[in-house]
């Protein structure tokens, strides 16, 4: 606080006020971050794992976005404000993500229904890499990952790796080999 008093009082001092980023930096030293480092790297891992189905995924995104933006640049036109193509996908982009500013609308019914069309599919992509990610983590679990360990009394199939005895019949299970 006194920094910004000083500039205040005088004006070339202002160079003071960069000492309040100094104490903003403080901040972090609450969220003690190092606690939770544990949880970085499983996030990590999980992120790793499924770059390839979430590339994929925003591959398909970016291929609605150009297909939609250039749908609505013909059926709206230029009157309507979509005067090109790139205003077109800027469209489909905001209103796909939910933000829609509002600046570029649709006039017509059948611009309309696009741009429903638009909104829902924008909310049902927002569960997709949700759900990537969150399987990941599932499968990297300790343990989690089923086996073809069988049961030598019941011959039931599927144990975690860190089963030592059988989830139908409770017999003892043999050692698990590890890959």
């Amino acid at each position: 606080m006194l920094p910004t008093w000083l500039a205040l009082l005088a004006p070339e001092l202002h160079a003071l006020i960069d000492v309040r980023i100094l104490r903003l930096l403080r901040i972090f030293r609450v969220l003690k971050m190092s606690e939770y480092v544990a949880e970085y790297r499983a996030l990590g891992a999980a992120l790793r794992a499924s770059r390839r189905k979430i590339l994929v995924f925003l591959s398909f995104v970016l291929m609605v976005v150009l297909v939609m933006g250039t749908l609505m640049y013909v059926v709206e036109g230029a009157a309507n404000g979509f005067t090109s193509i790139p205003i077109g996908i800027y469209w489909a982009i905001t209103t796909m993500t939910t933000v829609g500013f509002g600046d570029i609308t649709p006039k017509t019914d059948l611009g309309r229904g696009i741009a429903s069309l638009m909104m829902l599919l924008g909310w049902g992509i927002l569960a997709v890499p949700t759900g990537i990610v969150s399987a990941e983590f599932t499968a990297q679990r300790v343990g989690a990952r089923p086996t073809t360990r069988t049961c030598p009394e019941c011959l039931s199939e599927g144990h975690d790796g860190t089963a030592a005895f059988c989830r139908d019949c409770g017999a003892k299970l043999p050692p698990h080999q590890r890959d």
